[in-house]
């Protein structure tokens, strides 16, 4: 994706190359995942003027030829940086400066880096990745749409069963399992929070019974990839007219915001709108009102109090107001929207309040 816009910031940065690396088979690097389609282990070398190519261990080798990038090389066992430095030596590459995304690095494996890297100078292109990304293209959104579907159907097939399920464990599992019978990663740990433990917006699911009350359950899947995010609060019992009022205050107040999205319009601006709109709610509203998505769960924009970032066409991202009181009662309604002239919401689930 969008290595010819990568080039151009290489051109700005006088950098000769980018180099992308992932060391630990337990996590992806996103921006290697993005520009070569791979998410292994090994490493992605983009020059400024010759083909990109990726270097893998034999174990990932065959995993990585199905990758974007046609070149291909092995890597040497227990020599990570030094093979890596050999390739790029190999191909001819004269780096005086070398772009990298510092915010990878440990600083273990930094240490590593520059004694091979010695006599090269780095530049951190960490940024200007998520600059890159923050808008998407025509393929990109096809993926996005098909995992925010893959996403309602599984979360409306756990909201479908939610009475079997005894506590936040098991329904959290659920969405887990349904979720790899499919073949698909999560984007992140989902949160079932029942009863006064939806008061705490990252709860981690607990092995006691389903409290009764509002549930907030937060959920998303990786498909190629690419991640989706949705919450939908759900009632557990039998709830009182207040409760009802409340609940329908703040899905108002979400639709809303989602209809005040416009082109260039500064996301602190749609912040500022929901804060205003929750009165004396205000204060027991404690996140951001969303985030882009795309190879990561949190990307650019930020819709925060003190954001810069404006709503650009192709822009992925999250609009999920929430309000919190502690030890009663917390409910959070979120959707991904895709902004492309006007928004466009991308997960379906009813947000009605449904009663379990």
């Amino acid at each position: 994706m969008k290595i010819n816009e990568l080039r151009l910031i290489l051109k700005k940065r006088n950098a000769d190359a980018a180099l992308f690396y992932n060391s630990d088979s337990s996590r992806t690097n996103p921006n290697m995942l993005y520009f070569s389609g791979y998410g292994g282990l090994g490493a992605l070398v983009i020059p400024k003027k010759q083909p990109p190519f990726l270097i893998a261990p034999e174990m990932e080798f065959e995993r990585a030829k199905k990758s974007m990038v046609k070149k291909v090389y092995s890597m040497e066992k227990k020599k990570f940086f030094e093979s890596i430095y050999k390739i790029a030596r190999k191909n001819r590459l004269k780096i005086k400066n070398i772009a990298i995304d510092k915010s990878s690095f440990t600083l273990n494996s930094y240490r590593h880096f520059r004694k091979q890297f010695k006599n090269i100078k780095s530049k951190d292109i960490a940024l200007d990745c998520l600059k890159l990304r923050e808008t998407k293209t025509e393929k990109e959104i096809r993926i996005l749409e098909k995992s925010c579907a893959y996403a309602d159907k599984i979360l409306q097939k756990a909201i479908k069963n939610f009475r079997h399920f005894k506590t936040e464990s098991q329904a959290a599992a659920f969405l887990e399992y349904e979720a790899k019978k499919l073949g698909l990663e999560l984007s992140f740990n989902p949160i079932v929070a029942s009863g006064s433990n939806a008061s705490m917006p990252h709860h981690e699911p607990s092995n006691s019974k389903i409290k009764k009350g509002f549930c907030v359950i937060d959920f998303g899947v990786k498909y190629k990839g690419y991640c989706s995010d949705i919450t939908r609060t759900i009632y557990v019992g039998k709830p009182s007219e207040k409760e009802k009022d409340t609940y329908n205050m703040l899905l108002k107040i979400q639709e809303n915001a989602i209809n005040q999205i416009k082109e260039n319009k500064k996301c602190s601006e749609l912040y500022d709108f929901v804060v205003k709109s929750l009165g004396k709610y205000k204060d027991y509203f404690t996140h951001g009102l969303g985030h882009g998505v795309g190879v990561e769960i949190h990307e650019m924009p930020n819709l925060t109090l003190n954001s810069k970032d404006r709503i650009k066409n192709s822009m992925v991202f999250t609009i999920e107001p929430g309000i919190y009181f502690p030890k009663r009662f917390g409910i959070r309604i979120e959707d991904t929207i895709l902004f492309k002239n006007k928004p466009i919401v991308l997960t379906k689930t009813s947000k009605d309040l449904l009663i379990v």
